[in-house]
């Protein structure tokens, strides 16, 4: 899930080592053009500015709750993290866009195992939510507040177990440098693999990616929040219109997030595994779309927050009261201060 200026079709030839002459074969390496690349390292930087202080901020509200936490705010604390966590990476991939990679082969290998990690975990996290409420609200006498508490937090535990294994291809990804049909040369970081044939790896990767980061938690909220729907038309009160409105807000901002990113990697995989043969100009526009794609479904993480956050009045009221506690206590500090100055000056004055 990688944001590289160029894609290096290295399906064509068995080691990925051994690469072809671009001047006999243009198509392997196709730019996304240097202001496709500019547009999008600004969205990357845009899309981290607004991920990191959000959901640090919901983070910190639900942190510093004083009650017992809800299964639904433990999974959304631990999808903050995830989403943090992710933002953190995306300013190195906003360089790479517009000047190539120039971090090295071990950051290459490490910030796209971080990213791929919190990839998952997030969209785990998100379906995670999906059942508590469908749990909450359709079956409120089957389990046990208490119970489901303590599932919810061994449940967070195998989420981030199995998001760090699902990211474990990122490790495939390398540093190779590339000389441009201008002469200049450019480093990539992008998949490079090494065990087998290389349209097999990449495949199986990419299957995971759908199955895991797209269609299973897709089928997890769409059944539960359809059924927590169907029950919420069936109960009087202005609590149910409010529980809608965020539930249509969540499915609809994961869909158009992520559905155009995963066609168009559908589409990719197609075009490298040789089952379509179009000519350089697709290669070219399937190139691009993906990095455009690949950017927007980025925003997803900045859009987490003010979702299942700022939109819920509970949570609204909760910082509202933190940020008026902190603001008095603040206050009360500063005063503090002032009087022990005044104080000491009136003793100094003494003395004098």
């Amino acid at each position: 899930m990688s944001s590289v200026t160029f894609t290096l079709d290295s399906d064509y030839f068995e080691n990925d080592t051994d690469l072809p002459d671009l001047n006999t074969q243009p198509c392997l390496l196709v730019s996304l053009g240097p202001a496709v690349s500019l547009v999008l390292s600004v969205l990357l930087v845009a899309t981290s500015a607004l991920a990191i202080p959000g959901n640090l901020l919901v983070g910190w509200v639900i942190g510093t709750n004083q009650r017992a936490l809800t299964p639904s705010d433990v999974y959304l604390f631990h999808l903050t993290a995830a989403d943090g966590l992710l933002a953190l990476t995306l300013p190195f991939f906003a360089v790479a866009f517009v000047r190539g990679w120039i971090f090295g082969d071990f950051l290459c290998k490490f910030l796209n195992l971080i990213m791929e990690a919190n990839f998952y975990t997030s969209i785990i996290f998100l379906a995670c939510i999906s059942v508590d409420r469908y749990l909450a609200i359709v079956h409120t006498r089957g389990l046990q507040q208490s119970r489901r508490g303590s599932c919810s937090r061994l449940l967070c535990a195998v989420v981030w177990a199995v998001g760090w294994a699902l990211a474990l291809p990122a490790l495939f990804n390398a540093t190779i440098a590339v000389t441009l049909k201008d002469g200049s040369e450019t480093w990539l970081c992008t998949e490079s693999f090494h065990v087998g044939r290389p349209t097999a790896w990449r495949l199986a990767t990419r299957v995971l990616r759908h199955v895991f980061g797209f269609v299973l938690p897709l089928v997890v909220m769409v059944a539960c929040y359809g059924v927590t729907v169907a029950k919420l038309l069936h109960t009087r009160g202005f609590q149910k219109h409010r529980a809608m409105r965020v539930i249509m807000a969540v499915v609809v901002a994961f869909l158009l997030c992520w559905t155009p990113y995963h066609i168009t990697l559908m589409v990719d995989t197609l075009l490298r595994a040789e089952l379509m043969a179009p000519g350089c100009g697709v290669r070219g526009a399937v190139n691009v779309a993906l990095g455009v794609t690949n950017s927007l479904a980025l925003l997803h993480s900045c859009i987490n927050p003010f979702l299942y956050a700022f939109v819920g009045r509970k949570f609204r009221t909760k910082m509202n009261l933190l940020l008026q506690r902190k603001f008095r206590r603040d206050k009360m500090s500063a005063s503090r201060v002032s009087r022990s100055t005044s104080q000491t000056s009136e003793g100094a004055g003494t003395v004098l």
